[in-house]
């Protein structure tokens, strides 16, 4: 099979060469874009819109200039002027019709670019706080975190996904403190547990389990537990930091143990659930491993050695605003202890010294505007900033018979992403989770996405892969044999326009890498099975016609393929059967 021609490159190359014979000087880039109908061709371009002032002519001369100094191609059928002065290029029927062939022997590496050619980039996705079960938000997250590191390899990078683990710092002294205040219950000791403190039942079976296995160990008495804290009703946070501090003196060694029970049981909680969610990561980063090295205290002194700090109240201050940021932020507060900057920018400075060539985070909407603040350390620092790339993915909402789910972390009232895929299956949740930018709200409708139906996006578009599969088990043969098939015989118009989307795959890969956009390969998947089940439904496939049916066979096993290739890249699986 001969290799597959980059032909947007070749129009391209063309079309620069054009430029240089007509206008020469003339600086502008060819740009070409997909047309939305098919009848404008394979191709479009506005070069000549772009020149017609420079060259003060109107666009439609300028485009008549270009098409006369066009070289000549082995792959268009003709190239003309439309509306205001695009040119449509069209291909000529024989390079559609070699697609199955290129995809068919390709397979699964087609749409995808040499391993590595690009470089080495980290994207660091999730990144929970372990202080309870994932919920459907880290859901989406996870998903489309793992889609678009599946996008970039393909696209030519060297992918290691990472999970940064805060596993020191308040949040986790307070899931540390609910599970031993719920210890102290089960062993019968009443002690009003905070409004604050973590509510979930995960919290009571953690607490009952240290009791069932360690008894009395831990036992303190009540008025010790609360003495000299402030009434929660006054004060609920000062109160809740209180019992924290209160806690870590009566248990003096033994704390160590009640806090890394709790995040160890709920970190290997959350692995398990992201592995049966089919989301894996090269690295679990710790937090906490930052503070112990000095990794903090050493970034911390860098920036105060280049005056990038400075104290104020007892604080240590990062001069954020001479890097955009709308403020100055702390970074080791009046009492010593570092904040959550400080050890965010020894973690981001810890990634640039790892010599990756780009790093993309994926948070969730919540942390708007502290990108820049993020940025700006890192240039203090004398890092790129422009390498690091921060993603915000929006929330998921849950609907249910029409009807709003709500939630609340820390209160217990949630859906968990186990909850969410037990009831509507990974592949439901891995596409659902990746319809829509991730900057753009996701309205999550459980009962679609339980549906067998054509309104199901991921059961309509795995239909049409079971359906080929169907076609391909009726015909009974090697469907490897069909690589070699003569494709003269397509050519109806579905076929076309079938061959044409099928060409379009590696651009759609392209495309969404570039964008950080995965939602762009499940609307190419839809509209490829949609154009894929109205030929289903108008052809007759095994045709008596030898020579039709092979290249009809030959079309639609590339079909299934692309299929498979997009879908694998969102996590979904391709059923043969449904």
């Amino acid at each position: 099979m001969d290799a597959i021609p980059d032909l947007q490159a070749h129009l391209t190359a063309l079309l620069r060469d054009a430029v240089a014979r007509v206008l020469p000087g003339a600086t502008a880039e060819p740009l070409l874009e997909r047309p939305k109908q098919v009848e404008h061709g394979d191709y479009t371009s506005n070069i000549a819109l772009q020149l017609a002032k420079a060259a003060r002519k109107s666009p439609r001369e300028v485009a008549a200039a270009l098409l006369a100094g066009l070289g000549p191609s082995p792959y268009l059928d003709r190239a003309e002027i439309a509306g205001p002065g695009f040119i449509n290029f069209h291909f000529r029927p024989e390079v559609r019709r070699r697609a199955p062939g290129w995809v068919l022997g390709a397979g699964e590496r087609y749409g995808n670019r040499p391993a590595g050619e690009r470089g080495r980039v980290l994207v660091e996705f999730v990144s929970a706080n372990p202080t309870g079960p994932l919920h459907v938000g880290h859901g989406r997250g996870a998903a489309y975190g793992a889609s678009l590191a599946n996008l970039l390899a393909a696209a030519g990078w060297r992918v290691e996904r990472e999970y940064y683990v805060n596993d020191a710092g308040r949040q986790m002294d307070t899931l540390a403190l609910s599970t031993w205040l719920r210890y102290l219950e089960a062993a019968g000791t009443d002690i009003p547990f905070p409004a604050n403190g973590y509510q979930g039942d995960y919290v009571k079976a953690m607490g009952a389990q240290i009791w069932a296995v360690h008894g009395r160990r831990y036992l303190r008495p009540a008025e010790a537990v609360t003495a000299g804290a402030p009434a929660a009703e006054d004060d609920p946070e000062a109160h809740l930091d209180a019992l924290i501090a209160n806690a870590k003196k009566l248990l003096g060694e033994d704390y160590a143990y009640v806090h890394d029970f709790a995040l160890t049981e709920q970190l290997g909680d959350g692995r398990n659930d992201l592995l049966e969610f089919g989301v894996n990561f090269d690295t679990w980063f710790s937090e906490r491993s930052l503070f112990d090295s000095g990794a903090v205290a050493r970034v911390v002194a860098q920036l105060d050695g280049a005056g990038h700090l400075y104290r104020q109240d007892g604080a240590l201050w990062f001069r954020a605003t001479d890097f955009g940021d709308e403020k100055d932020r702390v970074v080791r507060r009046e009492n010593g202890q570092f904040t959550y900057f400080a050890s965010d920018i020894a973690y981001h400075f810890n990634k640039f010294q790892r010599g990756f060539d780009r790093l993309v985070n994926v948070w969730g909407a919540d942390h708007h505007g502290y990108a820049p603040r993020l940025k700006g350390a890192m240039g203090a620092l004398e890092q790129d900033p422009e390498r690091l790339t921060v993603v915000l993915v929006q929330f998921a909402v849950l609907y249910r018979a029409g009807k709003k789910i709500s939630m609340s972390t820390r209160g217990g009232q949630f859906v968990t992403l186990r909850e969410l895929r037990e009831e509507v299956g990974n592949d439901a949740a891995r596409f659902f989770y990746v319809l829509r930018n991730s900057d753009q709200h996701l309205d999550f409708d459980l009962d679609l996405a339980k549906s067998r139906s054509n309104e199901n996006p991921v059961y309509y578009v795995q239909y049409a892969h079971a359906r080929i599969c169907s076609v391909l088990a009726q015909w009974g043969k090697d469907p490897a044999a069909l690589v070699n098939a003569d494709p003269a015989p397509l050519e109806e118009a579905q076929e076309m326009l079938l061959l044409r989307r099928l060409m379009e795959y590696p651009e759609i890969v392209e495309i969404a890498a570039r964008e950080l956009a995965p939602h762009i390969v499940a609307f190419y998947l839809k509209d490829l099975a949609g154009i894929f089940h109205s030929y289903y439904n108008a052809t007759h496939f095994l045709a008596p016609d030898p020579a039709l049916k092979l290249a009809r066979l030959a079309l639609v096993a590339a079909t299934g393929q692309v299929l498979r290739n997009g879908l694998g890249l969102l996590g979904v699986t391709a059923p043969e059967k449904m």
